[in-house]
């Protein structure tokens, strides 16, 4: 699997969006580390001989003007991840600040659609590009995120309006949707005691987290050749979260037979 040109990586300083810049880097692409903590960004881009940007996705003006000085000073952009997101602390509405609820739908629903457009466009002009979306299976079931989850089932929906809107300049939009993976955000919670890991993983069928690594290699294939027919979908990166919830109304899930 070849990637050529230029990536660019929202949220590419941690987490997700760090593994995507390295398994991008690792399958050929220049790739540009797209942050608002700058000095993070530079680790990882000096990690990967890659250019380390800051921006906050949340502002348009600002994330077009990076959008232009990008693809002037370095070159036309043929990839774009949107891993820029925040997360939220998973309590009532009636305790659910008005500020928390507007930081989460600023970042992680508008920026993807800020992001998209400052760098969709141009693609649309040369008749080429991809754009993957860091959306989420909290997107997709009820869960007691009434910020984060909303905010996630628009970056899927999103992430349709805009496969079609632009499909026939053939740039290809699509989405990959973890389940609960082992970021440093997560691990900290975890060894906080704030989360419990048994929980999480025995909710999914193959009993394990996912980790950021394996988020990465589905990003980069939706972004390589590979996929070249592929555009508007979500592809969930769960390790069986999805399906496994419901089986608990049976008792839970089997253990393994020898059939």
């Amino acid at each position: 699997m070849r990637i050529e040109g230029i990536a660019v990586v929202t949220g590419g300083a941690s987490g997700i969006g760090a593994a995507c810049c390295r398994e991008l880097y690792a399958n050929g692409a220049n790739v540009v580390v797209l942050d608002r903590e700058l000095s993070r960004a530079e680790e990882v881009a000096k990690e990967i001989g890659g250019r380390a940007w800051r921006a906050d996705v949340g502002d348009e003006r600002a994330t077009e003007a990076c959008a232009a000085a990008i693809e002037a000073e370095i070159g036309p952009v043929e990839v774009l991840v949107n891993s820029a997101g925040i997360i939220q602390i998973p309590v009532r509405p009636t305790e659910l600040t008005m500020a928390a609820y507007d930081d989460v739908i600023r970042v992680d629903q508008r920026g993807t659609y800020v992001a998209s457009v400052a760098f969709g466009r141009r693609m649309v002009r040369r008749r080429r590009g991809a754009i993957i979306n860091i959306a989420s299976v909290a997107g997709m079931r009820s869960m007691p995120l009434h910020a984060y989850g909303p905010a996630k089932a628009a970056v899927i929906a999103t992430t349709e309006c805009l496969a079609a809107e632009w499909g026939p300049a053939q740039v290809r939009v699509n989405a990959v949707s973890p389940g609960y993976t082992r970021t440093p955000a997560l691990q900290a919670a975890i060894d906080r005691g704030e989360r419990d890991p048994s929980a999480l993983a025995g909710n999914s069928a193959l009993g394990r987290l996912v980790e950021p690594s394996e988020i990465a290699k589905v990003v980069a294939f939706l972004a390589s050749p590979l996929a070249s027919a592929i555009t508007g979908a979500n592809v969930p990166v769960d390790c069986g979260w999805l399906v496994a919830p419901s089986w608990h109304t049976y008792g839970g899930l089997r253990a393994p037979g020898n059939t």
